[in-house]
C-alpha cells in the first residue's frame, strides 16, 4: 500500500458520522497534574492501568473514531497483555501518536511559545507504524494579551504545523493539525475570534505552501470564547455563531474534519458548545466534532481514583460522556440527558 492509499483509508475511518476523537496523549508532566488531583501516583503502571481501563471499555467504538496516544502507550498493554493499539483495533479504533515534544520560548516573540520535534520525525513515524499507530498530532499554542500572539509568533507556529503535516503525509500517516489558542487570560469572545481567525489564515497559507493535500488532514482548533477570567461566560449560541464565523471564513472546504479541542472547559461545556454547532449551523462543509482530553476524562479520572474496585465505574463515566458528545456531533444533546451515567 502506498502513502497515499494509507491516506484515504485512514481519513475515511476517523471522519466516519456521529464519533469522534479522544485526546489521551497527555504528556508525563499532565497527566501528573491530573493524577494527583485525584490522590493518584504519577507511575508508569498507574499510566498504563488508567488508559487500559477506557480502552477495554465495551463499545467505545459506537462513539470513537480514533485516539490519539502518548508514545509511552503504543508499547503497553491491557491487563491481558494485549498490546493497547491492538485493543483499540479490535474495537474499530483507529490508533494515533502525538509526534511533538513539548514547547518553549520563540526567541525574538516575547511571550510567545513555540513547540519542538521535527528533527527525526520520519523515522520516528516509521517506528511508530510498526506498533499500529495510523495518523499523528502536533499541537501550538497561541497564548492571547494585548501585543501576543505575534506576527513572529503566528507565522513561525503556522510553519511548524505545516512542514509536520507535510512530513506525515509523505509517510502515510494522517495528521491533525492543532493550533490551540489558549483559554488562560481575561480576554473577550472577539479578541479571541479576532487572534484565531489571524492564527488558521496564516496555517492554511502555511499548509498551502507546503503542498499539504487538504483532504488527508484533520483540523484540531479551539472553541472562540472567551478567557478564562473574563467577567462574562458566553452562552453555547454565542460560542456557536463565533466559531462557525471565523471557520468559514479561514477553513476551505476540501478539508473533512474540524475535531475541537476543548482547551479548559468543563465536560457539560464542551459538549453543550460543539451540540450548538451542530444544532443551530447544519450542512457546513466539514464535519464538526470533538477530539477532547479533560472534558471527557476528567469525570472518568475521578470514579477511578486509582482503585481497581472503581474500574467499572470509571467505565459507565467513560461511556456516559462519549455518548453525551456522540449526541452533541448530531445535534442532539440536551442537559437533561447528563442525569445517566
Amino acid at each position: 500500500m502506498n502513502a497515499e492509499e494509507e491516506l484515504q483509508r485512514t481519513i475515511a475511518a476517523l471522519v466516519r458520522p456521529d464519533r469522534g476523537i479522544l485526546a489521551a496523549d497527555e504528556s508525563l508532566p499532565t497527566i501528573g497534574k491530573r493524577f494527583a488531583a485525584v490522590g493518584v501516583d504519577n507511575t508508569e503502571e498507574n499510566r498504563r492501568a488508567y488508559r487500559a481501563l477506557m480502552f477495554t471499555t465495551e463499545g467505545i467504538g459506537e462513539y470513537l473514531n480514533g485516539v490519539i496516544l502518548f508514545e509511552e502507550t503504543l508499547d503497553q498493554t491491557a491487563d491481558d497483555g494485549t498490546p493497547l493499539p491492538v485493543v483499540l483495533a479490535r474495537q474499530g479504533v483507529v490508533p494515533g501518536v502525538k509526534v511533538d515534544k513539548g514547547k518553549g520560548p520563540l526567541p525574538g516573540a516575547p511571550g510567545d511559545q513555540v513547540t519542538y520535534g521535527l528533527d527525526g520525525l520520519a523515522e520516528r513515524l516509521a517506528q511508530y507504524r510498526e506498533k499500529g499507530a495510523r495518523f499523528a498530532k502536533w499541537r501550538e499554542v497561541y497564548p492571547v494579551s494585548e501585543r501576543n500572539p505575534t506576527p513572529l509568533g503566528i507565522e513561525a507556529n503556522a510553519e511548524m504545523l505545516a512542514r509536520y503535516a507535510a512530513v506525515c503525509q509523505a509517510e502515510g500517516f494522517v495528521p491533525i493539525v492543532e493550533p490551540e489558542v489558549l483559554i488562560d487570560g481575561d480576554h473577550s469572545l472577539e479578541r479571541c475570534a479576532e487572534v484565531s481567525e489571524a492564527v488558521l489564515h496564516a496555517v492554511f497559507h502555511a499548509l498551502h505552501r507546503h503542498r499539504v493535500v487538504l483532504e488527508y488532514l484533520i483540523l484540531k482548533p479551539s472553541m472562540i470564547v472567551p478567557g478564562r477570567d473574563h467577567p462574562r461566560k458566553a452562552t453555547p449560541e454565542e460560542v456557536a455563531e463565533a466559531t462557525v464565523r471565523v471557520l468559514r471564513r479561514t477553513v476551505p472546504a476540501a478539508v473533512p474534519s474540524v475535531n475541537f479541542l476543548s482547551g479548559g472547559q468543563g465536560p457539560e461545556e464542551a459538549t453543550a458548545n460543539l451540540n450548538a454547532m451542530n444544532a443551530g449551523f447544519p450542512g457546513q462543509p466539514w464535519a464538526l466534532s470533538f477530539s477532547f482530553a479533560r472534558a471527557i476524562q476528567e469525570p472518568v479520572m475521578v470514579a477511578w481514583a486509582g482503585r481497581a474496585r472503581n474500574v467499572e465505574a470509571a467505565r459507565r463515566a467513560f461511556r456516559h460522556r462519549l455518548r453525551m458528545n456522540a449526541a452533541a456531533r448530531r445535534g442532539e444533546y440536551r442537559p437533561g440527558l447528563e442525569g445517566g451515567g
